[in-house]
């Protein structure tokens, strides 16, 4: 039985990779990793595959960038003609970027079965590509996999028949876990000087929060401010790089106790997390990983498609003019333990036996 991991940058590999290894282990079925090319990454190398003890992609569509109309066309034209030349008997999509959808569409089509996983998360911020991608993926899809009783409650509320529903918990923490020995090795905090619990840790790059001059220049600020209180590090985003420049504010952040930095690699951005006091964030992944680690996160966001972080973990939704005040706060309550249902490193063995149970394998 072949099935097909359909994965189109490094956050999408992150999650195919614990299911890779439990697929491949198993001998009733063949992964098949399809990389779509949707965000070509120069760092995709040798290495980061190493790391994650994956092989190279079996197949890469080399779709590269464009609009998402564009990109979503590409994949489907490009991931169509595979799947006639040799179909396979499942095609499981990650997450919520455009090569999920396209790739979903093309399975559809075909009358391929098609399983989502990471189903169910819900913003309700239409303006949001994201969120008409997890819509659209979720209702044609034969199998989705959620993270979280929400996820579940937002399927049921769309008209998802429960029967295609299968609450796993979250691929994400299964990842972070296969990486933990180099997340820890690592050692970012001492190779940069920095105490553990004696600094934050910042990462932004969403267009609501980066493309308008007033509204970064309000965050620049506040996390200057925040930084008189708490050592920052900042491992600045392309898109937020040349927004700060073409804004003329790089300046400015770089005149407070704040570390900028070129991005870092998954390794080395949570060997700093995991020693941080807090992080401040516009990330998705992010508000998850601080739940699982008990680290305060504070979020830019007006919503998040991940609300169990914020009832069940550490995450707080806040606008920018709150953050200096919730950063002391987060100092105050410091690392705290939580306890997510099924969020425990195990996502990957509950899909894989879903996906044996659903092909009428056991």
């Amino acid at each position: 039985m072949l099935i097909d991991l359909i994965a189109a940058a490094r956050p999408n590999f992150m999650k195919v990779a614990p299911l890779y290894h439990e697929l491949a282990a198993q001998g009733w079925c063949t992964p098949r990793i399809v990389h779509t090319g949707q965000h070509y990454d120069p760092n995709m190398s040798d290495a980061f595959f190493a790391d994650l003890g994956m092989p190279p992609p079996h197949v890469h569509l080399g779709v590269g960038s464009g609009s998402h109309a564009e990109q979503t066309g590409r994949v489907m034209i490009e991931y169509e003609k595979v799947c006639l030349e040799d179909r396979p008997d499942w095609i499981v999509v990650v997450g919520d970027v455009n090569s999920t959808l396209a790739c979903a569409l093309v399975g559809a089509k075909l009358s391929i079965r098609v399983a989502h996983l990471e189903a169910g998360l819900r913003s309700g911020d239409r303006t949001m590509p994201e969120e008409i991608n997890r819509i659209v993926t979720d209702s044609i899809a034969d199998l989705l996999w959620t993270p979280s009783p929400d996820a579940d409650a937002n399927l049921l509320a769309a008209g998802i028949p429960a029967e295609r529903i299968d609450r796993v918990g979250n691929i994400m923490i299964d990842s972070f876990e296969l990486l933990r020995p180099k997340i820890l090795e690592a050692g970012m905090a001492a190779k940069l000087g920095l105490e553990a619990r004696g600094f934050g840790v910042v990462t932004l790059h969403r267009p609501s929060n980066v493309d308008r001059h007033e509204k970064l220049e309000t965050i620049v600020e506040r996390l200057v401010e925040a930084s008189k209180r708490l050592p920052l590090v900042f491992p600045v985003h392309p898109r937020t790089r040349r927004r700060l420049e073409e804004f003329g504010l790089r300046g400015r952040l770089e005149g407070g106790a704040i570390r900028v930095m070129e991005p870092l690699s998954y390794v080395e951005f949570m060997s700093l997390v995991v020693d941080s006091r807090l992080v401040v964030t516009d990330s998705g992944g992010v508000q998850e990983e601080t739940s699982y680690l008990g680290i305060p996160c504070l979020t830019l966001r007006e919503n998040t498609e991940r609300p169990v972080t914020v009832t069940e973990g550490t995450n707080r939704l806040l606008d920018p003019e709150e953050l200096v005040t919730e950063v002391a706060a987060a100092m105050e309550r410091g690392i705290v333990e939580t306890r997510i249902a099924l969020w425990d490193g195990l996502t990957a063995r509950r899909v894989a036996a879903s996906l044996r149970r659903r092909s009428g394998l056991a």
